[in-house]
């Protein structure tokens, strides 16, 4: 990706990793905007296509051959990923609401997260009921279902309701899925229920005919004429003319929208969806523009159908664009016919447009050559293009020294906001201060400081000052001490001074809320600008000299445990190539989220004799200093190093953090009888981390109990990784071994 160094003018979001934004996220990839902040706002960062969901239900196809990996894909485009799932949005106020982070700002939104079937309340938290979308909530359902077919003996009754392709479509794969596990499993029995007096309503004669024919064939019911509101103690409920029983149901009912557009301010259609001029533009808010199943063009009604989603993607893309230069938009006008490949779920499909149908394998073939051809075109990706100018001023030269700091109103501004929207920060003593603070140290305690800082690394700054926080925390948590206040130096990129205020409240709203969670008391700190997002925190905190666990004091004899996994510096270093799947970097930030302050407790309860954080030079880097300390030799148990899904993948590739030169120097001091530095976490001992664990020495005797601990408070990844040996008068500090 070429990173535009433009000041931000101008925010456009997109709600939603559906089929049409992923045209937008390709378009703005090859032809992007100065001056102009894409970010995608998405619950998924591996979204499913749903064109190919029957084939990986009947097993024709893996989970990522199903899937895109909206990561990369937001990478190439340049866009920020704001993972987290939207709960609301006020067109009025342009703001994007969340359950548990600030409410996002923007100029411009497009709003493509399809819709979900109509089906009862209380599905979602059902283990017998499974609405189809969202897709991947369906295929995890599926998979403990299928486990329970694996381990019945007796006859399951599965019924399907939804009489359109989507029903009939599921209905055939899962057929074929049961009979090939039949010698394994019990038998699966499946009923389709529609509420109107034909399937494939939108089908012409022979369609229905053809897929009549082949249920009959396959035994699988059709119940007409039933219109289902629910499913209670195995039976369902509704206009029903006999009794229908079922061990589960799944819903493939018609579409219906989410349910906070209807506070949203926008204008909706009868239905509930967003309703659209012919510009993909919303009728009420000319700033909010829409895609896909949640959306209506007012003068172009046609089925919800993602074969228009797709079709809409490039239109929208370059209405975006047009708005956005204060172009005068163009209308899409939607196909009157498409064509339609409904497969069967045995690698045969049935083809049809307007009143003609065509069937044989040959269908399954094209079907299979178009959907793989559509998930090449957003996973293999060209070189992107330098961005075009937009009609927007730029803002001139930026100063440095002191003319570098964010004015004044602003920081005013953002200051006034925290404390208003962050009442838990205000509880643990948010305040800002004088030109310096004033912290008094207890009688009989000494004052632990520590201080980091580093450029963000993602895009989201909110999730960057939460990690930020407990980052710099870590120091103290390793040290036994508990924070009680802290220094932030917080800078945002070039841009204008509005969305410089947005910047900067989301960055310190990430680094508060971390703060209050640790009672720790925000005393004050600088901001600044620069070409890249940073921030840093000097932290304090008050402990007797006495009762600190330090890096010097292992034992001979003692076991090495590490609370967290490894692998960050690789994975972000990946992830800025584009070659981290999201669901790897998904994981590593869930773990560098997760506060040491439960680990330090544990290891003080569980006596450790010695303690540091794992942080920027790599796990034997921060060994080598506690042996050298110790006056002591470890050996490592390399194969049980708790490692980051997909890291050792990554390093094989030979991607590596920038700090990783400067540490692996060490290696010259690393002993290796038995030729593990081949192994593929041994590039990784070298790797630097962010919100690294704890690394600490206990006595034999309590290792095994501490660890246990530790897992029962939430650190699932820790493990014991070595042992603490006499050290040899010319031999080395570190030793590879197997456990």
């Amino acid at each position: 990706m070429l990173k535009d160094e433009s000041p931000i003018t101008s925010d456009l979001v997109l709600i939603g990793g559906g089929h049409s934004h992923l045209f937008v996220l390709k378009h703005f990839a090859m032809h992007p905007l100065a001056g102009v902040r894409l970010s995608l706002v998405s619950r998924d960062l591996h979204t499913p296509y749903s064109g190919m969901l029957p084939g990986f239900i009947a097993g024709h196809y893996t989970r990522d051959d199903a899937h895109i990996d909206l990561l990369p894909l937001a990478r190439y485009a340049g866009a920020r990923v704001i993972h987290d799932q939207v709960i609301g949005l006020d067109a009025d106020l342009g703001q994007i609401k969340f359950a548990s982070r600030p409410a996002l700002d923007y100029d411009l939104v497009s709003i493509n997260i399809g819709s979900r079937p109509a089906s009862p309340p209380g599905v979602e938290t059902d283990k017998l009921q499974f609405a189809v979308k969202p897709i991947d909530r369906f295929i995890d359902s599926w998979s403990a279902l299928e486990q329970r077919l694996l381990a019945s003996e007796e006859d399951f009754q599965l019924l399907i309701v939804g009489g359109g392709a989507g029903g009939v479509e599921l209905a055939l794969s899962l057929d074929f899925r049961a009979r090939q596990l039949r010698s394994t499993c019990s038998r699966l029995r499946l009923s389709i229920v529609t509420d109107r007096d034909r399937l494939l309503p939108g089908h012409n004669p022979r369609v229905r005919r053809m897929f009549t024919r082949i249920l009959e064939q396959r035994a699988i019911r059709v119940i007409y004429d039933s219109a289902v509101t629910g499913f209670d103690n195995g039976l369902l409920q509704g206009e029903l003319a006999a009794t229908i029983a079922g061990d589960a149901v799944i819903w493939v009912t018609h579409a219906s929208p989410a349910g906070w557009l209807r506070d949203s301010g926008l204008q909706l259609d009868s239905d509930g969806f967003i309703a659209l001029n012919p510009c993909l533009q919303s009728l009420s808010h000319a700033n909010v523009f829409a895609a896909g199943d949640i959306a209506t063009v007012d003068a172009y009604p046609r089925p919800r159908s993602g074969v228009f989603a797709v079709r809409q993607g490039l239109p929208l893309a370059r209405n975006l664009k047009r708005r956005l230069r204060g172009q005068k938009l163009k209308p899409f006008r939607p196909q009157m016919q498409f064509l339609s490949l409904i497969s069967t779920g045995n690698r045969f499909a049935i083809a049809s447009r307007g009143r003609w149908a065509l069937q044989g394998k040959w269908c399954w073939w094209l079907k299979d050559r178009i959907d793989r051809k559509f998930i090449r075109r957003f996973s293999k990706l060209a070189q992107p293009q330098l961005p075009e100018s937009t009609s927007a001023g730029l803002a001139p030269m930026r100063c440095g020294g002191c003319g570098s700091k964010v004015g004044s109103e602003i920081l005013e501004q953002v200051l006034a906001q925290i404390n208003q929207d962050w009442a838990s920060a205000r509880d643990c003593g948010l305040q800002h201060a004088d030109d310096a603070a004033l912290i008094r140290v207890p009688p009989g305690m000494e004052l632990i400081q520590s201080i980091d800082h580093f450029r963000s690394f993602i895009d989201d700054p909110f999730l960057f000052g939460r990690i930020a926080a407990n980052h710099a925390l870590g120091d103290l948590f390793a040290m036994g001490v508990d924070a009680h206040s802290a220094l932030v130096i917080a800078n945002v990129v070039f841009a204008s001074e509005a969305k410089q205020a947005q910047d900067l409240y989301q960055l310190m709203s990430g680094v508060v809320e971390t703060l209050a969670e640790h009672n720790t008391l925000l005393a004050g700190g600088h901001s600044g600008e620069g070409s890249q997002m940073s921030c840093g925190l000097s932290v304090n905190g008050f402990a007797r000299p006495d009762a600190l666990m330090l890096k010097a004091g292992m034992r001979p004899g003692d076991l090495l445990i590490l609370t967290k996994p490894l692998g960050s510096g690789v994975m972000f270093a990946a992830e800025m190539r584009g070659k981290a799947r999201g669901a790897w970097v998904d994981a590593a930030l869930e773990q560098m989220l997760v506060s040491s302050r439960e680990a330090s407790r544990c290891l003080q309860r569980c006596r450790a004799s010695a303690c540091t954080d794992v942080t920027g030079f790599g796990l034997a880097g921060h060994l080598f200093e506690m042996a050298r300390a110790s006056a002591c030799a470890v050996e490592l148990f390399i194969e049980q190093l708790p490692l980051y899904p997909g890291v050792a993948e990554l390093a094989r590739l030979g991607i590596e953090s920038s700090l990783q030169p400067q540490n692996i120097r060490v290696r010259h001091s690393i002993g290796d009888e038995q030729g593990l530095a081949t192994h593929a976490a041994y590039p990784l001992i070298f790797d630097p981390q962010t919100a690294g664990g704890l690394l600490a020495s206990l006595d034999s005797a309590n290792a095994s109990q501490c660890l246990q601990q530790l897992r029962q408070l939430g650190y699932a990844e820790a493990q014991i990784i070595g042992r603490v040996v006499e050290a040899a008068e010319l031999g080395p500090v570190l030793r590879l071994v197997r456990t």
